[in-house]
C-alpha cells in the first residue's frame, strides 16, 4: 500500500489543542495534524515554509484567509502573508466548506430542530456567511453577533442585508489590521469570562459559529440549548455539557476523538484529489456524500432534549435585543 498523505493545519491557536489523526477514505491513507503556534505569526510562517512541497495540502487554521459577506470576499492581510508563504503546497482556510458544508448542514438541521422562528445567535456571519444564509433560508430569527464579538460593540444585527453593508464599509479596513485584535488566538482560546455579552447567549434558543468566538464569553449555565459549531476537543464537549448544553451539532466529523476544523477537512479534500488549490463548491459537496464525511449530532442531555413549540412570530413582537 502506498504511504499515507500527510494533511497539516498551521494554527495561530493555542498548542494545547494540537492532535492527531489517521484515516482510511477510498483506499488512501492520510495522516491529519493540527500544529498550533500559539499565536505567533512568525512561527506560522516559519512553519508553513517548512511543511511547503513536503506535504500533501496545508490547512490554515485560527484564521480566515478571506471574510465573505454576500458575492464579495475580504482577504485579510495577516492570512495572505501565511498563504505566501507556501510556494509549492495548496493552502486553504475552510471558507469552501463553509458556504458548501455548513450551509448544507443548517438545511438538514432545519426540519430536525425545527428551526423555523427559532431564536439563533450566530456569532460570526462574515466568518460564516453560508450558515448565515442557510439560517435565514431555514426561517429562523437570526441575531448576527459581529460587531458584539468581533469589535466589542452592543449593537445587535438582524438582517443580512445589513451585514452586507456594514462589510462593504467596514471590512475594507478592519481586514488591514492585526488579526488577533479581531479574534482570540494563542491563550486566548483557553479562557472564558462571561460579561455583558451573556445576555445574547440566553435570549437564544440555538448559538451558532466559530467555537471559539463562542466560547470566549460563554456564559455558565446554558441550560436546554442547541449549539451548531466545531472544532471540538472531548475536553471542550464535557465543558459544554458542564454548562447543560442539550444538543452539540458538529458541521465537520468527529475524528480520532474530535472534530476538525473546516481548513483542516478542505486540506483534506484537495489533498485526495491531488488538486494545486481549492476545488469547487459542487465537487467539495460531491466528495462530502461520496466519503460520508458528515457531521455530528449528541445529545449531551442525561434525557433527549427538545426545544419548546415554536410560536409563529406576531408582527412587532420580534422579542429582539
Amino acid at each position: 500500500m502506498s504511504s499515507a498523505k500527510r494533511v497539516v493545519s498551521v494554527s495561530l491557536g493555542s498548542s494545547r489543542r494540537d492532535h492527531r489523526a489517521e484515516l482510511e477514505l477510498a483506499g488512501e491513507r492520510f495522516v491529519l495534524e493540527r500544529i498550533g503556534t500559539d499565536g505567533s505569526m512568525d512561527r506560522a510562517v516559519q512553519l508553513i515554509r517548512e511543511l511547503d512541497g513536503q506535504v500533501a495540502a496545508i490547512g490554515l487554521g485560527g484564521i480566515d484567509l478571506y471574510l465573505v459577506a454576500g458575492g464579495r470576499r475580504y482577504l485579510i492581510r495577516d492570512a495572505a502573508k501565511l498563504a505566501k508563504a507556501a510556494q509549492v503546497t495548496p493552502v486553504v482556510d475552510g471558507s469552501g466548506l463553509k458556504n458548501t458544508l455548513e450551509r448544507q448542514v443548517v438545511q438538514e438541521l432545519a426540519g430536525t430542530l425545527d428551526l423555523a422562528h427559532r431564536r439563533v445567535l450566530l456569532v460570526s456571519a462574515v466568518d460564516r456567511f453560508g450558515m448565515a444564509e442557510g439560517l435565514v433560508e431555514a426561517g429562523a430569527r437570526v441575531l448576527f453577533g459581529d460587531l458584539i464579538f468581533s469589535l466589542g460593540l452592543p449593537v445587535p444585527i438582524y438582517r443580512l442585508s445589513t451585514i452586507r453593508l456594514l462589510a462593504a464599509l467596514l471590512l475594507p479596513v478592519l481586514t488591514q489590521l492585526p488579526f488577533q485584535w479581531l479574534y482570540p488566538t494563542g491563550s486566548q482560546q483557553e479562557s472564558s469570562k462571561a460579561d455583558w455579552r451573556s445576555r445574547y447567549y440566553q435570549w437564544a434558543e440555538v448559538i451558532a459559529g466559530d467555537f471559539h468566538f463562542i466560547r470566549r464569553h460563554l456564559p455558565q449555565d446554558l441550560g436546554s440549548k442547541v449549539m451548531i459549531t466545531n472544532t471540538v476537543t472531548s475536553e471542550d464537549v464535557e465543558l459544554l455539557r458542564g454548562r447543560g448544553l442539550a444538543t452539540l451539532v458538529t458541521t465537520t466529523p468527529e475524528l480520532d476523538g474530535r472534530s476538525f476544523g473546516t481548513n483542516v477537512i478542505e486540506a483534506l479534500l484537495v489533498a485526495k484529489e491531488g488538486a494545486p488549490g481549492p476545488l469547487k463548491p459542487e465537487r467539495y459537496q460531491a466528495l462530502i456524500r461520496e466519503l460520508g464525511l458528515e457531521g455530528r449530532v449528541t445529545n449531551l442531555a442525561q434525557e433527549a432534549a427538545a426545544l419548546p413549540q415554536a410560536q409563529p412570530v406576531k408582527r412587532g413582537a420580534r422579542g429582539d435585543l
